[in-house]
């Protein structure tokens, strides 16, 4: 769908706003010594507050069970889809744990996520989480109305891969959004490698989409693992990873980051 109604676009704003404002809290409420299902119950009290709730918990995909969180909590190795009861460690110092709020604000979607160091960083981590945050800003950016998807991809794979030396990983990637969690198009974080690998990378970008973009990152591995019927998606080599979404609406002019207020939080939580 193309959202040109200042209605509309009220409507997705505000939802963005409301994952920003979740993000917000949760800088506050991270620190060592807490679960993952600590972290998601502080979720579903805060988005209740909101009126916004996840609409993670009990999304399906095919081969799996119904998600079982309010937000995706990936530690580490873990990229994407980490849930509350995957592991009752407690976060220690030096963890990196990435947080994916997705939300229902009034019929509209909310969707990002970012990611937070306890009580320390070194620079291994650091260099990853800057990386992040940069190839996110220069996707952004790159989403000019008439210009293709792929101007996106390349200005993300430029950053990562070739000025940073880390890693893109493979099969992951953005979308569409809007009343709906996940729409077209696809938006791959790296430029195709054959005819056919992704079919909207020569789409353009249109006033009026709202687009979900989510660089992935690895330390050393394009490749993931998953075991069998349980969602948390890792690294194939057990290195560390990051993951920064933003929630995007193009306008005439470009691109607006909704989520904005993001780049503001803290990286050391704790």
């Amino acid at each position: 769908m193309l959202v040109t109604r200042p209605a509309d676009i009220e409507g997705a704003t505000k939802a963005a706003e409301c994952v920003v404002e979740m993000h917000r809290r949760l800088a506050t409420f991270l620190r060592a010594g807490i679960t993952l299902a600590e972290i998601d119950e502080f979720v579903a009290m805060t988005l209740a507050e909101l009126r916004a709730p996840s609409c993670f918990l009990g999304y399906r995909i095919k081969g799996l069970p119904p998600f079982p969180s309010h937000s995706c909590l990936s530690v580490n190795d873990c990229i994407v889809h980490g849930t509350h009861d995957m592991t009752t460690r407690q976060l220690s110092r030096g963890d990196l744990v990435s947080i994916d709020i997705g939300v229902r604000h009034e019929g509209w979607i909310g969707d990002a996520a970012w990611t937070y160091a306890i009580l320390e960083r070194d620079k291994l981590s650091t260099a990853l989480m800057e990386s992040g945050k940069e190839s996110l800003r220069r996707g952004v950016a790159a989403l000019q109305p008439g210009r293709p998807l792929l101007d996106f991809a390349k200005a993300v794979q430029g950053h990562v891969e070739r000025e940073c030396k880390f890693v893109l990983v493979r099969g992951l990637g953005g979308h569409g959004y809007g009343k709906d969690l996940h729409a077209p198009p696809y938006i791959s974080n790296v430029v195709p490698s054959y005819p056919g690998e992704w079919p909207e990378a020569y789409k353009s970008v249109r006033a009026g989409m709202l687009v979900a973009i989510e660089p992935m990152l690895s330390v050393s591995t394009s490749e993931t693992k998953q075991v069998e019927r349980t969602w948390p998606i890792r690294t194939a080599d057990g290195s560390l990873s990051v993951h920064y979404e933003a929630d995007v609406l193009i306008r005439e002019d470009g691109p607006v980051n909704l989520t904005a207020g993001l780049f503001d939080l803290p990286d050391v939580v704790g």
